[in-house]
């Protein structure tokens, strides 16, 4: 092998090395069509990312540890149910990353208040993070109110999603 090819060599294989030991970054790019609603199908476990009415993307998720009804008030353990907005980004999240949705809304609070409750709040679309890891394996339901994906699914989401954009939870 002559000097010239050993060199070529030799920086390949540095090159293929310094690739393999590069940490992936949880902060991915995107570049179709824009997300312009997000719909929780509560029911069925399922999170749909919607371009006009063509489906992107779908994920089955996990839910607040008390998955039936609309949540009234903070603890309940419940995921709300209705109309909200993208609102917040959080990429130090505990959750690897994480997409606020703006519950309380003004009925929200009305009725946490008839009630003689605090609406509660940080309801977030989240990855399953050290917590869901050791949980969500055996228990499908088991945040204090969020909606969870897997880590690398939230990735995708965080990535894909905007400020405003319309997210309908249903039962």
């Amino acid at each position: 092998m002559n000097q010239a090819t050993r060199r070529t060599v030799t920086f390949s294989l540095l090159a293929l090395l310094a690739a393999c030991g590069k940490p992936q970054s949880k902060f991915r790019a995107y570049n179709g069509p824009a997300v312009t609603q997000v719909v929780v199908n509560k029911g069925a476990r399922k999170l749909y990312l919607l371009n006009g009415s063509t489906v992107l993307k779908s994920y089955d998720v996990g839910l607040g540890n008390v998955p039936v009804g609309h949540k009234q008030f903070e603890g309940d353990g419940k995921t709300p149910e209705g109309l909200y907005f993208i609102d917040r980004f959080n990429p130090r999240s505990q959750y690897h990353l994480s997409v606020g949705v703006s519950y309380p809304n003004e009925n929200d609070t009305a009725l946490a208040q008839a009630l003689g409750r605090e609406p509660g709040g940080d309801i977030f679309i989240h990855g399953w993070g050290p917590d869901g890891n050791r949980l969500a394996p055996t228990k499908k339901d088991w945040t204090a109110g969020c909606i969870a994906i897997k880590d690398d699914e939230i990735e995708e989401v965080y990535a894909m999603l905007r400020p405003g954009v319309p997210i309908v939870i249903n039962p």
